[in-house]
């Protein structure tokens, strides 16, 4: 339930408080956690920020990144096991269930502590104590900013905060180009300038640091990698393991594949399926009332949101590809006849 008051009597004095996030953190799930941590921080609480696995080099910048633990690189699980159980409070942030958390899932499922949602993805699972979930959210930063200011504390966000919930806005919005771009959003960024945000630094942070070996990683994928699919208007992207070792790609490098697939006139539908070895990772975009979600939460376990959602596959890829294609005569009438679809040329 969305009930400010109570969480305010939850912070009302010093907490142990523990902010975790889903696997592979993006810009808006590191950079709420950290947003709402550094806030916390100035309020006397002691807080634990852990993230379920490594996340990318061009996050770093953030404020309060010096002292994640990451899961995965931990060599005590029971360490991390027994801060989840002495946390106070569990902040859940950026994930609508808690199988995004791998094992720690089950760790904060039977925690004691008071666990607090706050989640922009549609159909949250019923775990948390406090709910402040809302679809119909931009970003997961959007609605950690809502509720500091709720709480009556927006004074306290000061450049680091600021610029860590800008950085997940702006990412989850795609540089305020998505549907979920409201004026509510401007409205905060405003406010976020005026605790003194450099707004170009950010955006120069997050998108003009990436290595050689990415850039040519991103020119060898759109040209030997995308397909286009004329009679679906869909595009897709399909990499392998020994594609991903071959151009030494680290974490993040796959970030924002799937949008160039988007991009191309006519497209309404894309999907980039990448071999991550023990399972494929796909994430699906879409364009106008195509809904990803419903897709992936049906044929690949996976869900999200209407326009952008994720799912995997635990057998090989070409199998996974091919079970793609075959899926695509299902929703050919959706697919075509949508008003931001272009018509195949004649032949």
């Amino acid at each position: 339930m969305h009930d400010i008051n109570a969480l305010r009597e939850l912070l009302a004095q010093p907490r142990q408080i523990f902010i975790t996030t889903h696997h592979k953190p993006d810009a808006d799930a590191l950079g709420s956690s950290l947003g709402l941590a550094g806030y916390l921080r100035k309020k006397g609480h002691h807080v634990t920020v852990v993230t379920p696995s490594d996340y990318p080099n061009f996050l770093a910048w953030m404020p309060g990144n010096e002292d994640v633990i990451i899961y995965e690189r931990n060599q005590n699980d029971a360490q991390v096991r027994d801060l989840i159980n002495r946390a106070e409070v569990i902040f859940c942030l950026d994930f609508s269930c808690l199988g995004r958390i791998n094992e720690m899932g089950e760790y904060i499922r039977h925690a004691p502590g008071t666990k607090v949602l706050i989640d922009h993805h549609l159909e949250p699972e019923q775990f948390a104590d406090l709910d402040f979930s809302n679809p119909k959210a931009a970003a997961t930063a959007e609605l950690v900013f809502e509720v500091i200011r709720d709480l009556g504390d927006q004074a306290m966000i000061d450049v680091g905060i600021g610029e860590c919930l800008y950085a997940g806005i702006m990412t989850d919005t795609g540089s305020f180009r998505h549907p979920s771009t409201s004026r509510n959003v401007h409205l905060i960024i405003a406010e976020l300038l005026n605790a003194g945000i450099n707004l170009s630094d950010v955006h120069r942070r997050i998108y003009d640091s990436h290595s050689e070996m990415r850039l040519r990683f991103l020119g060898f994928v759109l040209k030997d990698k995308l397909t286009v699919l004329r009679e679906y208007n869909t595009a897709y992207i399909a990499i392998t393991q020994d594609e991903l070792r071959q151009y030494d790609s680290k974490t993040g490098d796959t970030e924002g594949l799937v949008n160039f697939a988007l991009s191309i006139e006519g497209v309404v539908f894309a999907a980039i399926l990448i071999d991550r070895g023990p399972a494929v990772k796909i994430s699906f975009r879409s364009v106008g009332e195509f809904s990803v979600n419903e897709f992936a939460r049906k044929h690949f376990n996976g869900g999200g949101h209407h326009n952008a959602a994720g799912g995997i596959s635990y057998e090989p890829l070409e199998p996974t590809v091919q079970r793609f294609l075959d899926l695509l005569p299902q929703y050919q009438t959706q697919l075509v006849t949508s008003p931001l679809a272009v018509a195949p040329p004649s032949v």
